[in-house]
């Protein structure tokens, strides 16, 4: 059993959890996932592993309630235990002095990006990051990102905070600009991530995406997560989480991200049922 020792409401609907893995905490680097379930019959769900504290033994992590068992998950409170947390998994993110990196976080993929920048300042690159949300409001760890940035610029696609548009509009702006990139991280919703590598195609600057689509096993065993990469049949949870952007079908990725919102409804409709003793 693993410890829930902090939890606390980023926004909304986003919550950041530092939960008890000594061992997760030992091993894990910038990129690699958790798969937990909430209890025994629950639902196996990767998480990306946002810090650690090897002296305490914990890893922290941060998700956003968007079904049955995110929600689950989120009601969950501080001395509760999740029944497991399997990990650290998948590749670690290729960390090297590149020159000048971009990373760039949308939503709750702020979160996932949050380390990569971390490490690739701590390796010498320049790191210029760009986080963006539709609203001020649901913008989370700009102070954190800025602590670990060179230069932090925020995108609003209200208007309401920083940059009045979208992540992919400020990156083309720093392109123009004049500035040399050697490496461009992006990590958000998927049509995010594929304008992106789109705005960077023409320019020739390898852009590193972080890919979430649906998992079970985690372990290479069930091809759940299978995505088309450079015309290759490639498996997430193994050979990923992170692919070049410029080679990934995203028709395809999009497509077998909806293949259960039917059933996901469905479960959300059930548990409000029974919470509503019906």
């Amino acid at each position: 059993m693993n410890e829930i020792i902090n939890r606390v409401f980023l926004s909304e609907n986003v919550i950041r959890m530092v939960v008890s893995a000594p061992e997760i905490a030992a091993k894990r680097k910038a990129g690699q996932f958790v798969v937990l379930m909430t209890d025994e019959k629950g639902e196996r769900i990767p998480l990306t592993i946002v810090e650690d504290d090897k002296k305490k033994g914990t890893i922290t992590i941060i998700f956003q309630i968007v079904g049955k068992t995110t929600t689950d998950l989120a009601g969950m409170k501080e001395g509760d235990s999740l029944f497991s947390v399997v990990g650290p998994l998948g590749h670690p993110t290729e960390i090297e002095n590149f020159g000048t990196s971009v990373c760039i976080g949308g939503g709750v993929g702020i979160g996932v990006v949050y380390p990569i920048a971390a490490a690739l300042r701590e390796t010498g690159n320049e790191v210029i990051s760009i986080i963006g949300a539709r609203t001020k409001d649901i913008l989370i760890l700009e102070e954190e990102m800025r602590s670990v940035s060179d230069e932090l610029l925020v995108a609003t696609d209200d208007g309401s905070y920083g940059y009045h548009g979208f992540v992919s509009d400020v990156l083309k702006n720093v392109i123009d600009s004049g500035k040399t990139i050697d490496r461009v991280f992006a990590v958000g919703p998927v049509p995010m991530m594929r304008v992106l590598a789109e705005v960077t195609r023409p320019f020739h600057i390898k852009t590193i995406v972080s890919l979430n689509p649906i998992m079970v096993d985690a372990t290479g065993m069930c091809g759940a997560c299978r995505v088309s990469v450079g015309g290759e049949t490639k498996l997430a949870c193994v050979d990923g989480p992170e692919f070049d952007g410029h080679e990934v079908d995203f028709d395809l990725l999009m497509t077998r991200l909806r293949m259960y919102c039917d059933q996901e409804k469905a479960a959300m409709d059930a548990s409000r049922c029974r919470c509503n003793g019906r």
